[in-house]
């Protein structure tokens, strides 16, 4: 893997998440784990990232409701605004967006 999350940068923190429009379809999740990972090892401004998925929760707080999250940690905000218009994550959008029914985006800066 390209990045070392152990390094966590909290500069920037972008969090995404995906809901598919075939949550339940092994070949969708697939598809788009491998977009999404080819995406990030790619990236050149990604400095830390992370790929979840809802863990059962059992607190009304608690939405797990997406299908796929992703966190991405920058260096920087221009970073971050490189990042958005970067080849490989246009790549992306377009290889993987007819798979997804909403993405909801909150981006973060450090305290």
């Amino acid at each position: 893997m390209k990045v070392d999350n152990n390094n966590f940068e909290p500069v920037f923190v972008h969090t995404v998440f995906f809901w598919l429009k075939n949550p339940d379809s092994a070949e969708d999740r697939e598809t788009f784990v491998a977009s999404l990972r080819k995406f990030l090892n790619a990236s050149k401004y990604a400095h830390t990232n992370f790929i979840g998925t809802p863990p059962k929760a059992t607190r009304d707080v608690v939405d797990g409701s997406f299908t796929f999250s992703l966190l991405v940690s920058f260096t920087s905000v221009e970073n971050q605004n490189k990042y958005q218009a970067e080849d490989v994550h246009l790549t992306f959008i377009d290889e993987a967006s007819h798979l997804w029914d909403k993405v909801v985006v909150y981006d973060s800066n450090e305290v």
